[in-house]
């Protein structure tokens, strides 16, 4: 059963309207609001097969203004180089077999695991561990590098992974309702750019089929993606 909230919500949506990206916002913030500072978010329905490898979509993009959410980082390395790097650039978590084992035994209290290149040779272990939370580092979404400090710091910023799931959707964070219009929209237009660019070579015909927003408590409001030169 929808909350009175919600259906006050529901009122100023037009449901066969497609918003402009800025309208959408403004009208995302007009709404009434919950006892806490909801995330916004996007989500993209693409005319992708996830199944076929050369339609996957995947990928990151640093959001302009953070996402407004402390995100706890983790890092394996094997060299003391590397995590002194680490915990310089502001890592909360630093070490290779001492986090390996507590990863094995169920631990997972971080947002994002970064490793070295050398350390993974041991962290693949933790891919049935790792993998099925979106917590495994991988090289194509940077969290498997030798530069660990530039790493933590653009995760630190706001760097945040996209990834298309089983159904074709990618669900996106980009930011809270308190970081007011302007910043929401810096934000989910940097979102929309960079799966745009993520778009399969292989894919034939349209890609992005439709493109939604909305806050933690409300209905969701269709965008009209028009004004994005690059998506089609």
């Amino acid at each position: 059963m929808s909350s009175k909230r919600y259906k006050k919500a529901l009122e100023l949506v037009d449901k066969d309207k497609a918003y402009p990206l800025g309208t959408a916002v403004e009208l995302l913030t007009k709404m009434p609001k919950a006892k806490f500072d909801e995330t916004v978010e996007l989500a993209f329905k693409l005319n992708v097969d996830p199944k076929q490898t050369d339609q996957t979509v995947r990928g990151t993009v640093t959001l302009p203004h953070g996402t407004g959410k402390t995100v706890r980082v983790l890092v394996f390395a094997k060299s003391g180089d590397a995590a002194e790097a680490a915990r310089a650039a502001g890592a909360d978590y630093v070490g290779f077999e001492d986090l390996i084992k507590k990863c094995q035994e169920g631990w997972a209290d971080f947002d994002v695991a970064i490793a070295t290149p050398e350390a993974m040779t041991e962290v693949r272990k933790l891919g049935k561990i790792l993998g099925p939370r979106g917590l495994m580092p991988n090289p194509k979404t940077g969290t498997v590098t030798d530069d660990v400090a530039k790493a933590v710091k653009e995760v630190k910023a706001g760097r945040v992974e996209f990834k298309v799931d089983k159904g074709g959707n990618v669900h996106v964070p980009v930011g809270k309702l308190s970081f007011g219009p302007a910043k929401l929209v810096e934000n989910a237009r940097a979102v929309i750019e960079a799966v745009a660019k993520a778009r399969p070579a292989a894919l034939k015909g349209t890609y992005i089929r439709n493109c939604t927003i909305s806050a933690t408590m409300s209905p969701g409001l269709r965008l009209d993606l028009k004004e994005f030169a690059n998506v089609r």
